[in-house]
């Protein structure tokens, strides 16, 4: 029944019982007849010219295959990685690109850059062979601190640059912002930092790659949030081959958060490798090496200061940040803190004269890239920070300063300081939600409380804007099977997110059909023609269209063959409740009658081709949409440790019409715990001297577990996107726009301190609490 299963009810993952029960089938789990295994040779300095690469006795070693290095690729015509995005430069300055090789052949420039390519018939051979190879380096100054590569002086990653920066982006209105500050009557300022941070999916990067001699064909099982990009990438840029000449394959996959969607180097070197042996090639990265060399997350300085009217209204914003790239540009990187967080400027605040700039810098590091919000939680948690201190400033609640700046109904559609239509959204009214939610009248009751078991609390807000939808374009396919079930191909990826159940419900609304019937499949360039992959959270609203479309499309040819059927015009058929009627008669045909006339060309209608199968490609007619939320965090802190505890937590998102609302809330509550994670925990660390990577295990790098977040309380305040079929917003990202801010705000509120950097971490609220004693004893 549509009231079980379908749009708006929490139905229970149907993808589960597999994973749980161990039926999963991730890239590890698959071995290829004959297949070979590979172990990348990294480079162990931060910066450093290669003066040789010698490769004799690792060719000599057990069980190894080839050695290849660089110089092979460039014999073998592999390409190089280029640079997917343009970001325009201040003043008509262009983006300096960095076309990356698959190994480095002249200097190294991060720790885990990639050398030497060896393969063996174990991986244990590989790496004992890998040990081999002597690879001299001349140790060059190195630059890892992303302030400091902005500097004049700084080591140079790419000496033909003559400096560090990659582009330096502005988001225009500067002379209006500056005209806001001269007439404003109070102005604040912040200096804080967006904390490096490493994405860690469940499962590590894997690889394994084949060649077929006889079609000149290759194929490439690897997790990944979407597969046409990846074969197109790869087929283009580095094996040149037409894309039909590539398949590549995704079965599950362990997490995503935006690592999953770029074109890796190791991808491309299996299979490379695979047509060099003659044999399936097979890497697994290890955890470490994921540390590494997967791409990291967010790592930005920022500078920027806000001003008021006289009644804290906010007139004008000034941002100057500095954003680290890493020493390659990875697909996106450039576009994240500038262009994509530059969307929502303004966030959900009526604020015009915003100015935001950011110097993008190399720097001796892996390279950055999408993290989960991808640009957009940096640009919430600079204006939440601006707002607290506005609060502050004006001797005013945090809460109150917010209502007198957000964007009002009556605005709506509001044109933002980024040219971006917001189209939905009750700001205020979702604050009044939260605040009720967690409480926040009850607070001061609380810290009382607090105070007599000897510990400090704190209650902060955070209220986010996202731009979500990513591609604007997105694929589907529906196809009736013979037996009644129904096959759903889709260009979107699902690596955790529950879509298998989601898009069934799509489909059981839509037409009626058994929820248990619906097959779903993705992942494969054998049978997804397009689509742009899962990311931006956009699935639910462009996938989603996607498959209500193609739905529709099955409904009209299902029309006419129940007319056939029962003998009527087209017209005087009406489809619901998964039948078709004829209007004011007792005249019906299910779908099991229709599916057998598909399936029976002799029985077809004229010019009525066999099955009932229709693909659609939907793209959007506006650029993004806005989901949003406010966050509201309480902690308690110890005095003596400085350790934070986060003790409630309340949040109400607006996603727009919510078709699971139990797989919403289980998004939210991953992407709370990633923005507790950065605001409390995780940090990617180098060592300033040598460049080493400093936080390569789960020893020196803490992620948040269950323990670290309370039970999460949660709400919807349902403001339907109009810009879509289905009325929806995105919903995997909010949390880790959401929790930083709030969580700060938190902290900051119990220490009675104006701002800390995270990660919040116990020694550095310690430091802290010792800093602001002296200020309290003489204050007192």
């Amino acid at each position: 029944m549509v009231e079980k299963f379908g749009i708006g009810q929490p139905v229970r993952r149907k993808e589960d019982v597999r994973l749980l029960t161990g039926r999963g089938t991730y890239t590890d789990d698959i071995d290829r007849p004959g297949q070979a295994h590979a172990f990348v040779l990294r480079s162990p300095h931060a910066h450093a010219r290669i003066v040789s690469i010698g490769t004799e006795a690792a060719r000599a070693a057990p069980g190894v295959l080839a050695v290849l290095t660089g110089h092979d690729a460039e014999a073998d015509g592999i390409g190089r990685f280029p640079v997917m995005v343009e970001v325009p430069g201040k003043d008509g300055g262009k983006l300096w690109p960095t076309p990356r090789e698959i190994l480095q052949t002249s200097k190294v420039r991060f720790v885990g850059d990639p050398v030497a390519l060896v393969v063996a018939e174990t991986r244990q051979q590989a790496q004992d062979a890998a040990e081999l190879v002597e690879v001299e380096y001349e140790v060059l100054p190195s630059v890892t601190d992303t302030a400091a590569a902005d500097l004049s002086g700084a080591p140079l990653v790419w000496e033909e640059r003559g400096s560090n920066l990659c582009v330096h982006w502005s988001s225009g209105r500067e002379a209006e912002a500056g005209a806001a500050f001269e007439r404003a009557a109070r102005t604040v300022r912040v200096e804080l930092v967006n904390n490096r941070l490493v994405g860690n999916p469940m499962e590590p990067r894997v690889a394994i790659g084949e060649f077929d001699p006889a079609t000149g064909g290759y194929t490439l099982h690897s997790p990944t949030q979407g597969v046409i990009r990846v074969r197109d990438g790869l087929a283009q840029h580095i094996l040149k081959v037409p894309k039909d000449k590539l398949r590549v394959v995704s079965p599950d996959v362990g997490g995503g958060f935006g690592l999953r969607g770029k074109i890796f180097p190791e991808s491309g070197m299996v299979l490379w490798a695979a047509k060099r042996v003659g044999r399936p090639v097979k890497w697994l990265s290890g955890r470490s090496e994921t540390f590494v060399c997967d791409p990291h997350g967010r790592d930005h300085v920022t500078q920027a200061e806000m001003a008021f009217d006289a009644e804290g209204r906010a007139l004008g914003v000034r941002i100057r940040t500095v954003a680290a790239m890493g020493a390659y540009l990875q697909d996106f990187g450039p576009r994240i803190p500038t262009v994509a967080g530059g969307r929502i400027n303004g966030t959900v605040y009526d604020i015009q004269a915003l100015n935001a700039q950011v110097r993008c810098v190399f720097t001796n590091t892996s390279p950055t890239d999408a993290y989960r919000g991808a640009g957009r939680p940096e640009t919430a948690y600079v204006l939440e920070r601006l707002f607290d201190a506005g609060a502050a400033a004006f001797g005013i609640g945090r809460d109150e300063i917010r209502r007198r700046n957000y964007i009002r109904p009556e605005q709506i559609p509001y044109t933002n300081a980024a040219g971006n239509p917001i189209d939905s959204g009750r700001f205020a009214e979702t604050q009044d939600m939260a605040l009720r939610l967690a409480d926040w009248a009850g607070f001061p009751r609380r810290r009382v409380e607090a105070a007599r078991r000897g510990k400090r609390r704190g209650i902060g807000l955070g209220y986010f804007i996202e731009a979500s939808g990513g591609q604007p374009s997105e694929w589907a396919r529906v196809r009736f099977e013979r037996d009644g079930t129904v096959a759903l191909t889709v260009g979107t990826f699902s690596h955790g997110q529950g879509h298998e159940t989601a898009f069934a419900q799509v489909l059981h609304e839509k037409l009626g059909v058994p929820f248990d019937a619906v097959r779903f499949e993705q992942g494969d360039t054998a049978f997804v023609e397009n689509g742009g992959g899962t990311g931006g959270s956009r699935s639910s609203q462009m996938g989603g269209v996607a498959i209500a479309r193609a739905s529709e499309l099955v409904v009209a040819k299902g029309k006419r063959l129940a007319a056939h059927l029962l003998e009527a015009g087209v017209g005087d058929v009406e489809f619901a409740d998964g039948a078709f009627r004829v209007v004011g008669t007792d005249l019906r045909a299910d779908w099991s009658r229709v599916v057998e006339l598909a399936h029976d060309p002799a029985r077809l209608p004229e010019g009525e081709a066999p099955g009932l199968d229709e693909k659609l490609l939907y793209t959007r007619s506006t650029e993004c949409n806005f989901p949003n939320g406010c966050h509201v965090a309480e902690v308690e802190v110890d005095e003596d440790t400085g350790a934070v505890e986060v003790v409630r937590y309340a949040a109400v998102d607006d996603v727009g019409n919510v078709i699971n609302p139990m797989l919403v809330h289980g998004q939210s509550h991953g992407g709370i715990v990633a923005g507790i994670g950065q605001a409390l925990l995780e940090h990617a660390v180098y060592d300033p001297e040598s460049g080493q990577f400093l936080s390569a295990t789960f020893q020196d790098y803490c992620l948040p577990r269950a323990a670290d977040a309370p039970s999460f309380n949660l709400g919807f305040n349902v403001v339907p996107c109009p810009s879509n079929d289905l009325g929806v917003k995105g919903a995997g990202e909010g949390g880790a726009c959401g929790a930083p801010p709030a969580v700060v705000s938190a902290v900051c509120d119990a220490l009675g301190v104006a701002h800390i950097d995270m990660p919040l971490t116990p020694e550095r609220v310690w430091r802290a609490l010792a800093s602001a004693a002296p200020m309290r004893e003489a204050a007192e």
